[in-house]
């Protein structure tokens, strides 16, 4: 061993530069030999001796790259990730040992480190130094200008070290054109702070230090291009320092033209203001201004479209000659879905229009047929005669019933099944179908040839870790805590795990202590059963394979697996056959029973009860009438300490969340839930022991919704999806109440799958449609439309369950609208109609949170005198927040479909008078279910529920 070797091995990176550097070609090569020998041997080292190998690997970065002699290998061995794990590059110490090279040498392997995108920002100091031993060019890659600008000094020295900087006027305009915007440009939050980097980028240009110009077609092509928000903020705050002139401004029209249609919401309202100065100064064309409000006008934001409306009339006011070119654009906004839009753009029309001529007064007047209902009359009065309307029938528009798709068979090919559990076992999100598909085809290859099943999965799972003989790798442990789904059959065909194990976990209760384990906890007992039997003796086929990709299992074929497995000889594997008896639909023929009792075998006398009237559900499968809500995490204090553990307050809290003393009957209900359970337990494995607790076991909150989803969790009570809603709810209701992300990927599975369509399932569709994140809501969407498209919709029911989580504060009424409006958008306003209209009398009720005014409060006590006690309450407390855009909604709907019964409350509400978003849409709303019938009487709050009876009735099913 040579002197450079044992400093390398002692960690000795310091040393390093000096015994290089002293070295001849030849001994660099050899010492290269022997470098490269460390390196492999350190690859091999357990992790729990990563100090020392840290201590070596940065002593090896330095010495090879001493010892090579080729740019591009240099460059390699420093960028090598298995060389540079856990620590930063010596820097001082690479340029130490690289400064005698040739400078084109330098060069040459700086500009390499520049384009590795991976390390070259967190190795720009080495590559900055080499450039300025090398004295070539700066690089410019991405990744250098961001170390670039990390490196740059801040607080207060940013703007010293950019004068300084010789290479400032190449780096600052490639600031604007990488990908990625660099992390230091918006670090700090005050636009003004003087030592931010658009301040200092400000006086730069004002110094000539950078071309102003540059930045400000840097910045505006950059918001034009669009980012992220936080990137567009700093660019916006650059152009609002930099200050641009008129002449600036107007040179970019088309810019802010593209940004103010189709930028984001802060983009284009920047856009927005300056393209309104440039109008009002004359310096936008009329007609420019017409095409830009032709896109604004239709953008979701409220208040962008309420701007331009407020420019359009300043421009008018100033231009009366403009009001052909802006009018009928202006008119376009009468099909607007938001009827305030719709009445400014109405009054604004009414205001400008004697200035217009005969053509352009006939295309505003054709517009106004868009108009909503409740502007009509007005638009009468402006218009004359108004065109009527070529209007067909409504038609309820909703998407295609889904049909069910059989389940492909397993491939009979073994070169394609091996493929096939490969592509799993690296990925196992493959989806519930082809999971099972692969699963029953190494069962079926297995009972054929074993030999050559084996033969075939070795080298295509060669990457597994389970397959390598290291004594490190505890394989039986491992898999008796996780199956990771087909890796722990194929490490049991693979002779990876010992029978032991696997017979010990055949027979181990894994279900934990909530609904996500308890599901886990059915796949991973058929998953560990099918790797015992392939271990000892497969079966010819798995019975609870799915006949439909839904999960769900026919009768009929159950029956006939098992008159095989008879035939052969075979013995069902228990927890096959319990997912099989859960996966049947039994409300089949009942002849079925029948067949199944023919078979004369244990298994054929448990499908024939389970079938029939003998079978009753267990008590997890029974329909629920009121299921429990998901309770807060704080919730279950009381239940996790005992009575006597609790003093003073604490006793006092406790005695409030749980009673101790039990009244008799809920005694003898918990004795008979008892009873069943231990039923299950005998029926049924272990693993299914949570079927004999009804109701729902949803826990406060566990670590599987933390992102984790599983398609097969639906596929094990495919037939039962109300008892498996239940036991989701939680999932979805963590979506609206507490702002998780992904927890209503279920309703669209359940909305497609069998059985009862319940209470559990509705209200995880209302929780899915106040759930915070809109991609959640959309899988709500979609649920709503699927059961309305299979008839199972039952609206009054959801529109209670709406109310009450609005009421409860569980959900939010601007997001449950923001879903009603996109699920009407389809065209399934008769659908949303049904659901909205039967939570409104609940909603229209006093919002006794809602804070009192001091001129409601003095308005009821001096109304005392003329009105009810009742009435002058309810006139005291405001409507619920958000309340307009609910009311909106169902406003549009009833006015496209047509049709409803007056709503108790809402004649009230429109009645008190006055320009806000909720009595406005009230009105419209009242206006629109009275359109076309006789209302002399005005409909008295009293008289709501006589009338809405049926409208609230949970067991009438909406089939629109």
């Amino acid at each position: 061993m040579s002197t450079l070797l044992d400093m390398v091995r002692a960690g000795r990176a310091e040393a390093v530069p000096g015994l290089v550097k002293p070295l001849t070609a030849a001994e660099r090569r050899t010492e290269l030999a022997a470098l490269k020998a460390l390196r492999a041997e350190l690859r091999g080292w357990e992790w729990g001796r990563w100090r020392e190998r840290r201590s070596i690997g940065c002593a090896l970065v330095v010495a090879g790259a001493g010892c090579l002699t080729g740019a591009a290998a240099t460059a390699a061995w420093i960028g090598a990730r298995d060389l540079r794990e856990s620590f930063t590059l010596p820097h001082g110490l690479l340029l130490d040992v690289l400064a005698d090279r040739d400078p084109g040498w330098l060069g040459d392997v700086a500009h390499r480190l520049a384009g590795r995108a991976s390390t070259a920002t967190l190795d720009y100091r080495l590559i900055a130094g080499m450039v300025r031993l090398a004295g070539c060019q700066v690089p410019t890659t991405d990744a250098f200008v961001h170390g670039w600008a990390e490196a740059t000094p801040s607080h207060g020295r940013l703007l010293p070290a950019l004068r300084a900087d010789p290479d400032v006027r190449i780096m600052v305009p490639r600031l604007f054109e990488t990908a990625e915007l660099p992390g230091p440009l918006g670090w700090q939050n005050d636009p003004d702070d003087p030592h931010h980097w658009p301040s200092v980028l400000t006086v730069l240009a004002e110094e000539g230090v950078v071309e102003r110009r540059v930045l400000v077609d840097a910045a505006v092509a950059r918001l034009l291009r669009g980012g992220r928000p936080g990137e567009l903020t700093f660019f916006l705050r650059l152009l609002h320092r930099l200050t641009l002139t008129v002449a600036e401004e107007r040179e970019r029209t088309a810019d802010w033209i593209g940004m103010a249609a189709d930028g984001p919401s802060a983009v284009a309202g920047h856009a927005q203001g300056v393209l309104g100065r440039l109008a009002l100064s004359g310096a936008l064309p009329a007609r420019s201004l017409a095409d830009l409000s032709a896109s604004v006008l239709f953008r979701p934001e409220k208040k962008l479209v309420r701007a331009q409306l407020v420019l359009l009339g300043k421009v008018l006011r100033a231009d009366r000659g403009a009001a052909g070119e802006l009018l009928p654009v202006v008119a376009e906004a009468f099909g607007h879905e938001d009827t305030g839009v719709q009445e400014r753009a109405l009054k604004l029309v009414a205001r400008h229009l004697p200035a217009l001529d005969d053509d352009p007064r006939s295309e505003v007047v054709r517009a106004a047929a868009l108009l909503s209902p409740v502007h009509r009359a007005r638009a009468g009065e402006v218009f004359g005669e108004l065109p009527v309307a070529d209007e067909a029938p409504y038609e309820e528009i909703l998407p295609p019933a889904p049909e069910p798709v059989r389940l492909a068979p397993a491939s009979v090919d073994l070169a394609e099944l091996v493929e096939e559990v490969a592509a799993l076992i690296a990925s196992p999100d493959g989806g519930m179908p082809a999971f099972e598909r692969a699963l029953d085809g190494l069962v079926r290859h297995a009972y054929q040839d074993r030999v050559a099943l084996v033969r075939a999965l070795r080298p295509a799972l060669a990457g597994c870790w389970w397959l390598e003989d290291d004594e490190r790798h505890d394989r039986d442990r491992w898999f008796s805590r996780e199956t990771c789904r087909l890796e722990v059959v194929a490490a049991a065909l693979l002779d990876r795990i010992s029978t032991r194990t696997l017979q010990a976990h055949t027979r181990e209760k894994t279900v934990g202590s909530c609904a996500h384990s308890a599901l886990i906890g059915v796949i991973d007992a058929r998953l560990r059963e099918a790797a015992y039997l392939v271990h000892v003796g497969p079966p010819p086929f798995l019975l609870a394979t799915p006949a439909w990709e839904t999960g769900a299992l026919d009768a009929e074929v159950l029956v006939e697996r098992l008159r095989e497995y008879q035939r052969l000889g075979a013995v069902p594997g228990p927890a096959d056959f319990a997912q099989a008896l859960l996966r049947v639909d039994r409300g089949g023929d009942p002849a079925t029973a029948g067949a199944a009792a023919a078979l004369g075998t244990p298994e054929g006398d448990r499908l024939a009860a389970w079938l029939t009237a003998d079978g009753a559900p267990v008590p997890a499968l029974r329909p629920m009438a009121e299921p429990p809500r998901p309770a807060r995490a704080g919730d279950a204090v009381a239940a996790a300490w005992p009575a006597q553990a609790l003093t003073g307050k604490a006793a006092a809290f406790a005695a409030g969340l749980r009673p101790w003393r039990k009244e008799k009957e809920q005694e003898k209900q918990e004795k008979t839930e008892r009873a069943e359970l231990l039923a299950v337990r005998r029926e049924f494995p272990v693993a299914f022991a949570w079927l004999g607790h009804p109701g729902a076991r949803a826990v406060p909150r566990c670590y599987h919704w933390d992102g984790m989803r599983d398609g097969n969790w639906t596929a094990v009570l495919p037939q039962d999806r109300e008892a498996l809603a239940a036991r989701l709810l939680t999932e979805a209701m963590s979506s609206a109440r507490d702002d998780q992300r992904g927890g209503t990927w279920w309703l669209p599975l359940l909305a497609e799958g069998g059985g009862l369509a319940g209470r559990c399932l509705h209200r995880g569709v209302a929780y899915g449609l106040g759930a915070r994140h809109p991609q959640d809501r959309l899988s709500a969407v979609d649920a709503l439309l699927v059961l309305a498209a299979r008839g199972e919709l039952a609206g009054p029911m959801l529109g209670e369950e709406l109310a009450a989580l609005v009421i409860s504060g569980d959900v939010k009424i601007n997001r449950l609208a923001d879903a009603a409006r996109t699920a009407a958008a389809t065209g399934a306003y008769g659908t949303v109609a049904s659901v909205l209209l039967p939570a409104l009398p609940a909603l229209l009720a006093p919002d006794p949170a809602a804070p009192e005014s001091a001129a409601s409060a003095s308005a009821a006590s001096e109304s005392a005198a003329s009105e009810s006690a009742a009435q002058g309450a309810s006139r005291s407390v405001s409507a619920r927040p958000g309340l307009g855009e609910i009311l909106s909604v169902a406003a549009d709907c009833v006015e496209r479909r047509g049709g409803a019964e007056e709503i108790p409350g809402l004649p009230e509400l429109a009645g008190r008078g006055g320009t806000s978003q909720v009595i406005t849409q009230a009105a419209r709303l009242l206006a629109a279910i009275r359109q076309g019938s006789d209302h002399s009487r005005p409909k008295m709050a009293e008289d709501g529920p006589k009338r809405n009876r049926s409208n609230l009735n949970p067991s009438v099913t909406n089939r629109s």
